[in-house]
């Protein structure tokens, strides 16, 4: 499918050498964009550049980023604004999770997931934003989770870096729309993908949720649908979004009913 407002626009994704990630540059090397791809796995990078341009005959370039590396991050986004002039979609993605109760998190890790899930998304932004507003025209996209809406057992840091993603994107949006700056987050559930090699290092919750979890190719898709469309929230699947809306209602009600179920990770 392609989609004709993405031709020729210039893309920027973290988190690119796999899952959700991959999948939307993909997509958007099928409409016809240029496309930055930016992960710690440069040799999963160059693979998915060497098909992209074989496949769709589109500009693709590749950048080794550690984006908890503010120093790196800078470095990368200079030398992207000296190829490519501007960027109008930049599409948050890096981030992993940890999934251990809070007394078992040790520093490092609570650390890292701040360092990538927060610093990392807010010092990519930071370094587009200036150029979107001049231009007047431009896309953020944070990938941030239903763990930023509902907060569960054994991901209390996790979900931490989630709301802080969503709290920073809300008080973003309304700072940049009088620039014509678009902002969105995107809120999935459990999507399968290799995040929970790393986040459920037992299996067990994936076990439990196996049957509810997301495909990747399916998330990409929504999220490739709303580039350079005014749209506030992605929430994936509905009916789990329904679930936060009945946390803000019913907060007491809902912690005690679904504890069960949340300690099932």
């Amino acid at each position: 499918m392609v989609r004709e407002q993405l031709k020729g626009k210039n893309i920027v994704i973290t988190g690119a050498s796999g899952g959700i990630g991959a999948e939307i540059a993909r997509l958007c090397a099928a409409s016809g964009s240029n496309l930055v791809l930016l992960a710690r796995s440069i040799d999963k990078l160059v693979q998915l550049q060497n098909q992209l341009q074989q496949k769709h005959q589109v500009k693709v370039d590749v950048y080794q980023l550690d984006v908890s590396d503010t120093n790196q991050v800078k470095e990368v986004f200079t030398d992207i604004f000296i190829k490519m002039g501007h960027v109008d979609i930049l599409v948050n993605n890096a981030g992993f999770g940890i999934f251990r109760e809070a007394h078992q998190a040790s520093f490092d890790e609570i650390k890292g997931m701040f360092d990538v899930n927060v610093v990392g998304l807010m010092a990519c932004t930071s370094m587009v934003l200036p150029k979107m507003r001049e231009r007047r025209f431009g896309h953020i996209i944070n990938i941030a989770s239903q763990a930023g809406k509902i907060a569960t057992p054994k991901s209390s840091v996790y979900s931490a870096t989630k709301h802080a993603v969503l709290g920073y994107t809300n008080a973003l949006r309304m700072e940049v729309s009088d620039f014509n700056v678009l902002v969105t987050s995107v809120n999935p559930g459990p999507i399968a993908t290799n995040f929970f090699n790393i986040a459920d290092e037992k299996g067990t919750y994936v076990k439990n949720v196996q049957r509810f979890m997301l495909q990747p190719e399916y998330v990409a898709g929504k999220v490739v649908d709303s580039m350079l469309k005014k749209t506030r929230e992605i929430n994936l699947p509905r009916w789990m979004n329904m679930g936060s809306i009945v946390y803000v209602l019913f907060p007491r009600l809902f912690e005690r009913l679904g504890k069960k179920a949340f300690n099932q990770k």
